[in-house]
């Protein structure tokens, strides 16, 4: 969604499909075809030390200094390789391993980031090699090697690729006969306690802590008032369950095989006092979703009781990121709404809610930067909505994030939230037509992964020129084919007919591209849930309870003298 009116960033014209991740894909398993992958058998050990980057750098070389430790991501325990490319380096980092001459070593590691490559030199018979161009979470390389008559031992590597990004990787394994060089290092001791405990953000009953890493700690065990309240892999956990406005005492401590240290210092945190934020009115099964400003961008300004009772859902645009990964914070914009008091606001809410209708906060638009990564900030993330939704009264959240989106953690983030804020919750999101696509985009994924508990699926159908519709032609956008045939993509690929909807701007105004008339709108909405008023695309089937329209903006709306919802609404709530 804009903040300003007119034009915004060109996208590439996906009239033609895109083979290079496919072609890349196709070579990745042909290496790992070639390389016999194998089963380890029972009394394989694995000759790998420091497997997984527990001590640091310890028995691994890095070329130029690119390698470190990382505390996030990772995969098991509390570290991780980051290795960087630079320049002509591409972030080589080996290890040599003690083998057995005429074995034969299965070789795998878990990788993450940018490109990926692990593989092994020096067997003595055929080298070997795997790679994957890339990946959002962490994913298996696997790949396998035999030594030769007389050799002892083999470098094992991974490194990155010129110009890429970082890569990770973890829990690396050389799994054969014991080659006699002491497997992964010597039997762990117990670690140390915990420094830096740290409680975070708070709702009526939880709160959220985060410390530092414990070097060879593989897990850690979080106290409550001294009685052990839950467990986390990772330096961070969100303690549940808990009375409103009460404080309590935490402490942390560090596990791993040889047994548990001594705890932390002890941190104390209060939660919140009672809110109304939580689950409202019921969405209707036909429903008009409306994105209002709060800020001026030469839109009308309104109030939210201007808001017409048209639309079933109000998305207050937007909650805007800190330098906290996760967090999220809403400030009203008084003086650019021309004096519209937080207090009248607040009232407004529960106004709009006693009519019936529901008022969320949305996270992000065009120009929202909010990064959800890892567990900390997909914790992070799901406490500070949460936090917004008590303190205003909000009844969901509005996912409209434009720059980049992790499946993995938002899914996390979201599924949080609904655990604090139960049945009723409504979750919306406002994804771009490039982003819909395919079922393997993150947007698409996150929208699968919570399919139990989302609302509605309201793609821009606009600003984004030709793209290819479910029956692998391209339209243009701007006309009644564009917009059922790319819905078709979603309602054939995975999501409920009730959670998708049709997302146009209310003006020409509001949007660089892509506006059409309220009438195709409606004529799309017939298509879709009647097989009436079809352009040249009509689907196989009809879809009687899609959920409805969504537009930017009820300001812009409201510019256009309430043309778009006038027309749109009784449409709607018209549909089977």
């Amino acid at each position: 969604m804009q903040r300003s009116a007119g034009s915004r960033r060109r996208r590439r014209n996906t009239s033609r499909p895109f083979l290079g991740g496919a072609m890349a894909v196709i070579a990745a398993g042909a290496l790992t075809v070639t390389g016999l992958v194998s089963t380890a058998q029972a009394a394989d050990v694995n000759n790998a030390k420091n497997a997984g980057f527990e001590s640091g750098l310890a028995n691994w070389s890095c070329s130029a200094g690119s390698g470190a430790t990382v505390s996030t991501p990772v995969r098991s325990g509390t570290s991780a390789l980051k290795a960087t490319p630079a320049g002509q380096d591409h972030a080589k980092c080996t290890q040599t391993v003690a083998v057995k001459p005429n074995s034969t070593y299965a070789l795998s590691s878990w990788v993450q980031g940018g490109y990926a490559y692990l593989g092994v030199t020096g067997s003595g018979t055929t080298d070997v090699s795997t790679w994957t161009p890339g990946s959002t979470t962490w994913t298996k390389l696997s790949t396998s090697f035999k030594t030769g008559a007389n050799t002892t031992s083999v470098t094992v590597y991974t490194h990155g690729w010129y110009g890429q990004s970082a890569y990770f990787a973890d829990d690396v394994e050389v799994t054969g006969p014991d080659g006699g060089g002491g497997g992964d290092g010597p039997g762990p001791v117990i670690p140390a306690a915990p420094a830096g405990l740290t409680a975070g953000a708070t709702t009526t009953s939880s709160v959220a802590l985060s410390w530092n890493a414990v070097s060879g700690a593989t897990g850690y065990k979080v106290y409550r008032d001294g009685v052990q309240a839950t467990t986390s892999t990772g330096t961070s956990a969100t303690v549940t369950g808990l009375a409103a406005d009460t404080a309590y005492q935490f402490t942390v401590s560090a596990t791993n095989a040889a047994g548990e240290s001594v705890k932390s210092a002890a941190v104390s945190a209060r939660t919140a006092k009672p809110g109304t934020g939580g689950p409202g009115p019921a969405v209707p099964k036909h429903a008009v979703t409306g994105y209002w400003q709060n800020f001026n961008n030469g839109a009308a300004v309104q109030k939210l009781t201007d808001v017409p009772a048209d639309y079933d859902i109000i998305a207050v645009s937007f909650a805007d990121a800190t330098p906290t990964p996760g967090v999220v914070t809403f400030k009203l914009d008084s003086a650019g709404l021309g004096g519209y008091t937080d207090a009248q606001f607040r009232a407004d809410i529960k106004t709009k809610q006693a009519q019936g209708k529901n008022v969320i906060i949305s996270i992000g638009g065009e120009l929202g930067t909010v990064r959800v990564d890892n567990d900390a900030s997909a914790t992070a993330f799901a406490n500070s909505v949460y936090a917004l939704m008590q303190d205003y009264g909000f009844n969901g959240v509005d996912i409209d994030l434009e720059n980049g989106l992790n499946a993995t953690y938002m899914t996390k983030a979201l599924r949080q939230l609904s655990a604090k804020a139960g049945s009723g919750l409504v979750i919306t999101m406002a994804p771009q037509t490039i982003d819909m696509q395919s079922t393997s985009g993150e947007y698409f994924k996150t929208a699968l992964n919570i399919k139990d508990i989302l609302t509605v699926v309201n793609m821009q159908y606009y600003n984004s020129g030709s793209m290819l519709g479910c029956d692998g032609k391209v339209y243009s956008q701007g006309s009644v084919d564009f917009l059922t045939a790319l819905a078709c993509i979603q309602l054939e690929g995975g999501l409920d007919p009730s959670q998708v909807g049709i997302g146009v701007p209310a003006s020409t105004r509001g949007a660089g591209s892509g506006y059409v008339a309220p009438s195709i709108v409606n004529a799309a909405l017939d298509c879709l849930t009647k097989g009436t008023n079809c352009g040249s695309f009509k689907p196989s089937k009809t879809y009687p309870s899609l959920r409805g329209a969504m537009t930017w903006s009820t300001n812009w709306d409201a510019t256009a003298g309430f043309a778009w919802s006038k027309a749109v609404g009784p449409h709607v709530r018209s549909l089977p």
